[in-house]
């Protein structure tokens, strides 16, 4: 009897001494509270992730700013890989699609490109801007164009002088104000883009048109001058659509901002 007594006051000790310690009791809460905050992670970044794809596939209302919970996540994209390989993947199938046109051979088979967030990244401007969680703001955004300073975006670049080099007319087609021809020249030209044949701006009667419609209109003059639209290049659905588009259109990534 005394011997099973003594096996019981020994188990009961170890018990309760490793069971029941402190540390034990402690770390269960901390482990519940680390799944709950990563499970929270995971139904943000699912959300944000679906957003930005239903914003891709312009299925969207017309909106002005990103999510406020996917800042994090708009931020770690166009910051990271996704973003890059998103746009290299555009740039390489636009290339085999102009490389498969057979030219009619009298100078009028066109290229289109837009340039902000198609040829010149703004990504240094969103930085500082909240990758497009602050409402737009015009007037700061003209003192980052007149500072002419905006990068090439590589894949970009690299289908531009592809495009170039297979024979292709190439017409700028941008949003930007006629007053920012010479900074927006200068700055193509730093960043590696020549050679095109017209760069088209906004005249000051154009500027209160929306997009689609003023890019339309500007496409509807190239085909009544006989050129054909092979290829268009655009971080936005008013680059592509509307009337007199493009044989292929091909849709950059741009989480940041939305024009209609």
């Amino acid at each position: 009897m005394r011997i099973y007594l003594i096996i019981l006051l020994v188990v009961v000790s170890l018990f309760s001494s490793s069971a029941f310690s402190d540390d034990s009791i402690l770390e269960y809460p901390s482990e519940i509270e680390s799944m709950h905050k990563k499970a929270a992670e995971e139904d943000v970044d699912l959300h944000c992730t679906t957003w930005r794809f239903a914003a891709e596939m312009n299925n969207l209302a017309p909106w002005k700013t990103i999510p406020v919970e996917c800042a994090d996540y708009v931020k770690n994209y166009v910051m990271g890989k996704g973003y890059a390989t998103d746009l290299e993947r555009v740039s390489e199938e636009a290339f085999i699609f102009a490389n498969s046109v057979e030219f009619s051979g009298d100078g009028k088979d066109i290229w289109v490109f837009d340039i902000d967030e198609t040829l010149l990244s703004n990504l240094p401007y969103y930085i500082d801007h909240g990758f497009g969680l602050e409402l737009f703001d015009h007037s700061e955004f003209d003192k980052w164009v007149e500072r002419g300073v905006a990068p090439a975006i590589a894949p970009s670049l690299k289908l531009y002088q592809r495009v170039v080099d297979l024979g292709y007319k190439v017409f700028l087609l941008t949003g930007r104000k006629e007053s920012h021809r010479l900074v927006t020249v200068e700055n193509l030209i730093n960043a590696g883009f020549q050679n095109w044949d017209k760069l088209i701006l906004r005249s000051p009667e154009e500027q209160h048109k929306m997009a689609t419609l003023y890019k339309s209109e500007k496409r509807d003059e190239m085909v009544k001058e006989g050129y054909r639209i092979r290829g268009n290049s655009g971080d936005q659905w008013s680059d592509l659509l509307g009337t007199s588009m493009s044989q292929r259109s091909f849709k950059l990534a741009n989480p940041m901002y939305y024009i209609p």
